[in-house]
């Protein structure tokens, strides 16, 4: 008798119940609810354990996908979770926020065939809660200790997934922080209705309870300068992400009413987890009741227009220099914002923002156009004659990117190599620098990407830093 996910599907794609845009705009919890273990099982049933399973090359991570879903279609769901979590230290983080649609599940063989794709990433956010109700979650404890100690600067998820490796293997891990919480961007620049901070700071707690030492507010370079920091440990990870805003460079980009994307959803976040923000009570970063318009396409633009509508904001337009097909940021964000409200100017770029006794009132746009797709696929962007209009804004929030940055100047390490664009250089495919002992992981090392990415650089520098000391200790021997 053929397996049932050998057969042709016969199940219907379906996602987990999702909160209606009239009631989950009024605050910023999740929007989707977890499967019930029968439509979890029947949507894991859907896989069709394709001999070339494209869906894990689609995935940086190259999670074992099938071996899951087959597992979670059987009913042994602990068994799926194992398979799961031995190649992600954060599936239930990945599961809720990657963009699917452009990796595992924009790769899966249904997908290409027209019968829709498997739901992995709900399965895979499911598994994972699952695994802490159930209590399979427990604090690591390493088979032996050993008496190497690694110093991670940086706790977001190249950070945390790094340590969750090392802790494993038996090595002292410590971790610092500048902020006063750990979880990096997850914690503070990740919307709650896409990722609850309890989900983060079970991750976090878990890694306490497992004997990892978290310093927070501590910045390398202020508080304890880079050289004493190699010299508390045998090897260092270099995690920090990258911070610095790229802003706009028109007319009035400095009125009162223009701020940073990072600067508004950091303040939104530390509402959210009951801090005094002063900047939010005094309006500068709250959004209630104010014409906004946010400048940029990616998936941070989408996090900055969803989170001005839960605060209340008279209307939120998104501008961006591209069309729909052709921006950064997830299809599926785009569509959640647009059921919340969110109008999109496409293929408009900003040339100035008018203001009035020093308060924006207006973005100043163009109309573009998209050339032909070059060698690289990129289409290039002109603007249009006659086309100019005034967009009215009274908070203009940039969403740009984000670019490193000056690890040399603030570490005082000249001897550190970094990229035109202040990235740290790593050899090859390592993930080592050019300082004895130190590594680099996540986004300081790549750019601006994604969580998964970074979720992966960090489980291989874990991987690097062991052999590294194992090969060092070998020769001390």
């Amino acid at each position: 008798m053929l397996h049932r996910n050998q057969k042709f599907p016969e199940v219907a794609r379906r996602t987990p119940p999702r909160t209606p845009p009239e009631s989950r705009v009024r605050d910023f919890k999740e929007i989707y609810a977890d499967f019930a273990a029968a439509s979890g099982a029947a949507q894991s049933s859907r896989c069709a354990q394709c001999g070339v399973p494209f869906c894990q090359s689609g995935c940086p991570l190259e999670n074992a996908i099938p071996d899951w879903l087959k597992l979670a279609a059987e009913g042994r769901l602990e068994e799926a979770w194992r398979a799961s979590e031995a190649t992600s230290a954060l599936p239930e983080i990945c599961g809720r926020i990657c963009p699917q649609d452009r990796l595992c599940e924009g790769a899966c063989t249904l997908e290409r065939a027209g019968w829709e794709t498997v739901t992995i990433g709900s399965v895979e956010r499911w598994l994972g809660d699952m695994a802490f109700k159930e209590g399979w979650i427990e604090p690591i404890r390493p088979v032996r200790e050993r008496d190497a100690s690694i110093g991670i600067v940086g706790s977001g998820p190249a950070g945390l997934a790094a340590a969750d490796r090392l802790r494993g293997l038996g090595y002292a891990v410590t971790i610092y922080e500048r902020q006063d919480r750990a979880g990096g961007l997850l914690m503070y620049g990740i919307p709650g209705f896409k990722l609850e901070k309890p989900v983060v700071q079970r991750r976090i707690d878990r890694l306490s309870e497992s004997g990892v030492l978290f310093e927070l507010g501590v910045e390398i370079g202020r508080d304890l300068s880079f050289e004493d920091l190699r010299g508390r440990h045998q090897a260092v990870l270099l995690a920090t992400g990258v911070y610095a805003a790229r802003r706009l460079a028109v007319p009035g980009c400095g009125t009162d009413g223009v701020v940073p994307a990072l600067a508004y959803l950091t303040a939104s976040n530390r509402k959210g987890l009951g801090d005094t923000v002063p900047e939010f009570e005094s309006g500068a970063l709250d959004a209630r009741g104010r014409t906004v318009v946010v400048i940029g396409g990616g998936d941070t633009a989408m996090d900055c227009v969803r989170t001005a509508v839960r605060q209340g904001a008279a209307s939120v337009t998104c501008l961006y220099r591209r069309d729909r097909d052709n921006m950064p940021g997830s299809a599926r964000e785009v569509t959640h914002a647009e059921e919340e409200g969110v109008v999109f100017d496409w293929l408009a770029s900003p040339r100035a923002v008018h203001d009035t006794g020093g308060r924006a009132t207006a973005v100043r746009a163009i109309r573009t156009a998209l050339s032909d797709p070059g060698a690289d696929g990129r289409r290039s962007i002109r603007d249009l004659a006659d086309s100019a209009y005034d967009c009215s804004a009274d908070m203009v929030i940039e969403a740009l990117g984000f670019e490193a940055e000056d690890l040399k100047t603030r570490f005082g390490t000249p001897d550190l190599a970094v990229r035109d664009d202040g990235t740290v250089w790593s050899a090859g495919t390592t993930r080592a620098t050019t300082l004895e002992g130190v590594f680099v992981a996540g986004d300081i090392s790549r750019g601006a990407s994604l969580v998964v990415w970074a979720v992966r650089e960090g489980q291989d520098a874990a991987a690097e830093i062991h052999a590294w000391l194992g090969a060092r200790a070998q020769v001390a021997a």
